[in-house]
C-alpha cells in the first residue's frame, strides 16, 4: 500500500561552514516547534549532515560541526520538539557533496579523465562543492552515518538522501569497477554507464540498510537529484517522488508542470518542492512574493501532490519569523484545500510522448517539451506526460513531439492504438529525416527542406484564428506531400533563396516566393502529421500562429475536449477527482510570471479573472457546483454534455467542484 505524505511540509536546509562558530547558540525547542505549528505545517525534513560534510547530532564522530553548541544535540532536540507538535521530522544526510571527507580523504574524490578532481566551480579558487565518488570507499563512510543516525532517532519518519546524480569518475575505484562491469573507462558513454550502475547500487545499499535497522517502522526514503525520465527503471527503489523545482531558481514556471505531469503516472505519491527565497537555494534575507508562493503551491495542489517548501535555518538556530508568516499564510489557504485534495486523482484525455534519453537533472528552457506545456496548457487540455512502454488505452490522443525518434516497436504499438479507435499528432523536423512513418500517416517524405526558413499557409485561415498572410516558421522542416486519401491542412511557402553571407537579402529572413507542392500539415483519419518541430519552434519563439496550429490539430482529433474556457490564455485548468465523496474538481489557477529582471520571472499578484466561461464534460447533470475554499454556490447550466458556468475571481486559485 502506498504511504501517505503530509500535505504541508518545509525542507529546512542547513548548509553551515566550519567557519561559522555560534551554531544552534540562539535554538529553542519549543520556540521552534510551536512557530512551524502556527504556520500550519506538518512536517519537516532536518538536517544530520549538510554538504559541508558536518554532523549537527549528538556523536563521537570526527565530523560533528566544530561550531555546533557544546553538548546541543539539535537533530534529536528538532525531532522530540516537532513530534510534541504532531509534526513530523524526516532527516537529511548529503551524499556527493561533503567537503568534511573531501578534504580529509581527497584520494575519494570523484576525478576526471585528465585526473583532476571534479568541483562544481569553475576553478580551484572559487568556492564550491567537491564531488565525492561512490565507488570508492566513501560509500562505506556514508553509510556508517546513516547507520548511526537511524539507530539514534528510530522510529524515523523518513530519509533524504540528496545529491545522487550520476557522476562518471576516472578514479581507481571507478576504473577497477568498470572492467570489472565489462566496460571501457576510456569511453564516454561506458563511463555514463559506470555511473548508473554505481547509483542503483548504493540505492538497492542503502534502502537494504534502512530496512535492516528500521524493521517494520522503515521511513520513506527519497535519493534526490534523478532526472524524472529515469523513473520507469528507478520507481522500484522509491516509496514516493518528490519534484525539485524552484521557479526563481533558474528552472521557470513550466518545469514543475512538465515533470509532474510525467512522474504522477507511476503508482507512487509525489511531492512538489520550492522555496520561500526571491532567488535560489541559501538566498537569506530574500523572501518571494506571497503570491508567488501561492501560485507554486497551488499549482501542487492542482496537479494531485503534496507540497514542500525549502527554508534554511540561520546558523544559531533561530528561524526567520517573516519567513513563517510568508509560509503560514499560503499554508493557510493549502490546509482550507485539502478536504478537496486528499486522494483526487488528475483527469485526462491526451498522452504526449516523452524521450527517455534525456539524463540530465533539469530540461533547457526552448525544448520541446515545454513547447507541449506551454501550447497545451494556454489550450486548456488536460494530459500527461508518458513513455514508449506506458498504456496508451486510457487516452483519447496521443502526440508525438519531435523530440520522440520512432522506431519499430513505437510504430507497432502506436497502429494497434490507432486500430483500437484511438487518435495521434506527429510534430517532425528537419532533425529527424529518418523517421519511421505510418501508413496512417498518409504521408511521403523528401527528406528535410533545404531552406532554414519557410512560411505556412494555412487553408482556412479564419478558422485556424490566424490572419490571411503567409506565417513565418522559424524552424526547418521535413519536406512531405500527401497521399491517397489524406488532405492538406497547411501548405508550404518557400523562400527565395536559403540565406547566405554571400547571398542574401535585407535584416533578416529571405522573403516568401513561390508556394511550393509541399505541405506543413496533412491529416489522414485519425491522423494529422506537422511537417515542423511546432512544440520546439512555438517555445523557443512564442509565435502565436504556431498555437494555432496546434489547436487546429488538436481541435481536429479531439472534437470533444474534456474542458472548454473562453478566457484568458494564462489561466490554468487541471481536472482532478475524488471518489469519496464523488466529485470532480477544476483547478482555476490566474497568476502571469512577469520577466521582470534579465533572468527571473517573478509573480507580484494574483490577475484577476473576470467572466471566463468554463464548460466541463460530465457524463449527467452535476447536483451542484460550489467554488472552494469559499463555499460558494454558483449557477450553471448543463447543456450537450457539459456543464457551463461562469467564474469572476481575483483570489488567483479557486476550485470549482461539481459535486454528484
Amino acid at each position: 500500500m502506498a504511504i501517505k505524505l503530509p500535505f504541508r511540509q518545509i525542507h529546512l536546509d542547513f548548509h553551515t561552514g566550519p567557519a561559522i562558530d555560534d551554531v544552534g547558540q540562539d535554538f529553542d525547542a519549543q520556540a521552534f516547534a510551536k512557530m512551524m505549528a502556527k504556520a500550519h505545517v506538518n512536517s519537516v525534513t532536518l538536517f544530520a549532515k549538510c554538504h559541508h560534510g558536518h554532523l549537527y547530532y549528538d556523536t563521537k564522530r570526527p565530523e560533528r560541526h566544530p561550531g555546533l553548541k557544546k553538548g546541543l544535540d539539535l537533530l534529536g532536540q528538532q525531532i522530540e520538539a516537532l513530534h510534541r507538535q504532531g509534526i513530523q521530522a524526516p532527516i537529511y544526510l548529503s551524499v556527493l557533496c561533503d567537503e568534511y571527507a573531501a578534504n580529509t580523504r581527497p584520494e575519494w574524490l570523484a576525478r576526471q579523465p585528465d585526473s583532476s578532481s571534479v568541483k562544481w566551480a569553475k576553478g580551484v579558487f572559487e568556492p564550491g562543492w567537491q564531488i565525492l565518488d561512490m565507488s570508492s570507499p566513501y560509500a562505506d563512510f556514508l553509510a556508517e552515518q546513516i547507520e548511526e543516525v537511524l539507530r539514534k532517532y528510530r522510529p524515523v519518519d523518513g530519509v533524504f538522501l540528496d545529491m545522487c546524480w550520476d557522476q562518471p569518475s576516472c578514479s581507481t575505484w571507478a576504473i577497477a569497477g568498470m572492467r570489472r562491469a565489462g566496460l571501457n573507462p576510456e569511453l564516454e558513454a561506458d563511463r555514463a554507464t559506470y555511473a548508473r550502475q554505481v547509483v542503483h547500487g548504493y540505492m538497492t545499499r542503502y534502502n537494504r540498510l534502512i530496512k535492516r535497522v528500521c524493521g517494520g517502522q522503515s521511513p520513506k526514503v527519497w535519493y534526490n537529484a534523478r532526472p524524472q525520465v529515469n523513473l520507469p527503471q528507478e520507481a522500484k527503489y522509491l516509496q514516493h517522488i518528490e519534484i525539485e523545482a524552484l521557479p526563481t531558481g533558474g528552472w521557470g514556471y513550466t518545469y514543475f508542470p512538465l515533470n509532474v505531469r510525467f512522474a504522477r503516472n507511476f503508482g507512487l505519491p509525489a511531492i512538489g518542492v520550492t522555496a520561500r527565497f526571491h532567488k535560489s537555494w541559501a538566498d537569506f534575507g530574500g523572501l518571494k512574493p506571497a503570491a508567488a508562493l501561492k501560485y507554486e503551491c497551488s499549482q501542487m495542489l492542482a496537479h494531485g501532490t503534496d507540497r514542500s517548501v525549502e527554508d534554511q535555518l540561520h546558523p544559531r538556530g533561530r528561524l526567520d519569523p517573516a519567513a513563517y508568516e510568508l509560509i503560514g499564510g499560503v499554508y493557510a489557504h493549502v490546509e482550507a484545500c485539502e478536504p478537496f485534495c486528499a486522494e483526487a486523482r488528475p483527469v485526462t484525455q491526451i498522452g504526449v510522448l516523452r524521450p527517455l534519453d534525456l539524463g540530465s537533472y533539469h530540461v533547457a528552457p526552448g525544448d520541446c517539451l515545454e513547447g507541449v506545456v506551454r501550447a497545451l496548457q494556454q489550450l486548456h487540455h488536460q494530459f500527461d506526460f508518458i513513455h514508449a512502454g506506458s498504456d496508451f488505452s486510457s487516452y483519447e490522443l496521443i502526440v508525438v513531439p519531435e523530440s520522440v525518434q520512432m522506431d519499430g516497436p513505437l510504430a507497432g504499438k502506436i497502429r494497434t492504438y490507432l486500430k483500437a479507435g484511438g487518435a495521434v499528432f506527429f510534430a517532425l523536423g528537419a532533425e529527424a529525416p529518418g523517421a519511421v512513418l505510418l501508413p496512417e500517416q498518409g504521408v511521403a517524405a523528401h527528406g528535410p527542406s533545404p531552406f532554414t526558413t519557410t512560411y505556412l499557409r494555412f487553408a482556412d485561415p479564419a478558422a485556424a484564428g490566424v490572419a490571411r498572410t503567409d506565417h513565418v516558421m522559424y524552424e526547418r522542416g521535413l519536406r512531405l506531400t500527401p497521399k491517397a486519401g489524406a488532405s492538406v491542412l497547411c501548405r508550404v511557402v518557400e523562400p527565395y533563396f536559403e540565406r547566405r553571407w554571400d547571398h542574401f537579402s535585407s535584416h533578416n529572413q529571405t522573403p516568401a516566393d513561390r508556394l511550393s507542392k509541399y505541405a506543413a500539415v496533412v491529416a489522414k483519419g485519425r491522423v494529422v502529421t506537422c511537417a515542423f518541430p511546432v512544440f520546439k519552434a512555438y517555445a523557443t519563439h512564442g509565435n502565436l500562429p504556431y498555437r494555432a496550429l496546434i489547436k487546429m490539430c488538436l481541435d481536429r482529433l479531439l472534437p470533444a475536449p474534456l474542458t472548454r474556457f473562453e478566457g484568458p490564455s494564462h489561466v490554468e485548468l487541471t481536472v482532478t477527482r475524488q471518489s469519496r465523496p464523488a466529485r470532480t474538481l477544476v483547478h482555476v489557477l490566474s497568476y502571469i510570471p512577469a520577466r521582470r529582471t534579465p533572468k527571473l520571472d517573478i509573480v507580484e499578484e494574483a490577475t484577476p479573472l473576470v467572466n471566463g466561461q468554463l464548460a466541463l464534460r460530465l457524463p449527467k447533470a452535476p447536483r451542484r457546483v460550489t467554488v472552494q475554499p469559499a463555499g460558494r454556490e454558483v449557477p450553471f447550466t448543463y447543456v450537450d454534455g457539459y456543464a457551463h458556468l461562469s467564474l469572476t475571481s481575483d483570489h488567483g486559485h479557486d476550485m470549482v467542484v461539481f459535486e454528484g
